[in-house]
């Protein structure tokens, strides 16, 4: 399977009245920003083109790099929200270097965007503007997409750091995977030019009401009587009106990728690349939470089994109050923060000095 070559024609659905969604969801977004600030770290440019920003943070110095790879269609403040629940600082604090691929709105006269523009080209111009060995570090798609680019260029990358990032799709691994299946075929799915954030956040809830509905409800209640966790779930309810569109050659390849498992397979074409889960070299360490049905160990575990007497580390991420939807714990919980990610930094520490 050859991915990163879908066309968009004249005859796809309309989905005008979703994008009109989206710009009012993010108009909300905009208005509350007046009541609610999240606090970013200083950064400055230092690679921008359409569908991408690199942010670089600090001085870079002789130090390792971390290249942060955030979801495709959502906003990259996720990993900086507030300097206490900063993925950013804390990678800052530990003496790294740190970078952050910021995606943009994607250009829409491009047919041809989709994984080999995302996990390949996107994230090998940043690395290449970095210009050594990088740390590459992805959450949920953001992270199978730094998994794919590790298989393609595995001279580029020092270390792989894998936070709730599906990487196996057979069955019993989720239920976004669950819902793909029962999908339309990728043919049909290449006649739009993109899927609109709202209609993605819909497909997020049909998939796992518990998660994407139930359980912020929940958690926005239990916040209730600790106002700074009660102030992170409110931002994290912010961010989640920023959702990007997903072109819609990328969303047909997502869609096959899940459905034919072609990583783990070892059957995925990036381009006129292989690309296969086993051709990792890099020292990997991922992070689960048992309880998800997001990204369940069942996809995550299957792709440490194919890199058997490699270097590899699992952290199981417990949980935290104040988070909104627990899938982004792992980046902005308290919790997360005091125990997970000095285990984190300890590790590509550890690697980096040899």
């Amino acid at each position: 399977m050859v991915l990163g070559t879908m066309h968009s024609n004249s005859h796809g659905p309309d989905f005008a009245s979703f994008a009109a969604a989206d710009e009012a969801r993010r108009g909300w977004g905009r208005v509350l920003d007046f009541w609610m600030a999240r606090r970013e770290t200083p950064y400055r440019l230092v690679l921008e083109r359409p569908g991408l920003r690199l942010r670089c943070y600090g001085r870079p110095g002789d130090q390792p790099s971390w290249l942060i790879i955030p979801a495709p269609i959502k906003k990259h403040y996720i990993w900086d929200l507030l300097p206490p629940v900063s993925v950013v600082q804390r990678c800052l604090e530990s003496g790294f270097n740190v970078y952050l691929l910021e995606w943009t709105e994607a250009p829409r006269d491009d047919p041809n965007i989709g994984i080999a523009t995302y996990a390949d080209r996107h994230i090998l111009d940043c690395a290449n503007a970095i210009g050594r060995p990088i740390v590459l570090a992805g959450h949920s798609l953001g992270g199978t997409f730094a998994a794919i680019f590790s298989s393609l260029h595995p001279e580029k990358v020092g270390a792989l750091v894998l936070l709730e990032a599906p990487l196996s799709f057979a069955e019993d691994t989720g239920a976004i995977a669950r819902l793909i299946r029962q999908f339309p075929s990728v043919e049909a799915l290449s006649g739009f030019d993109d899927c609109p954030g709202v209609l993605l956040g819909a497909l997020g809830v049909a998939a796992s009401p518990e998660s994407f509905l139930w359980w912020r409800w929940r958690d926005g209640v239990a916040s209730l009587v600790d106002p700074e966790a009660l102030y992170t779930h409110l931002l994290v309810e912010r961010w989640l009106l920023d959702e990007l569109a997903m072109p819609g050659g990328l969303f047909a390849d997502v869609v096959d990728l899940y459905r034919q498992d072609h990583f783990m397979r070892g059957t995925l074409r990036v381009g006129d690349k292989p690309a296969a889960a086993r051709n990792v070299t890099a020292p990997v360490l991922a992070v689960i939470d048992p309880e998800s049905d997001v990204v369940p160990p069942s996809s995550v575990m299957p792709f440490l089994d194919v890199l058997p007497g490699r270097d590899k580390k699992l952290l199981r991420y417990e949980g935290d109050t104040g988070i909104a939807l627990r899938h982004v714990g792992v980046l902005v919980g308290r919790n997360a923060h005091r125990t997970l990610w000095p285990e984190v930094l300890a590790w590509v520490n550890s690697r980096s000095a040899h």
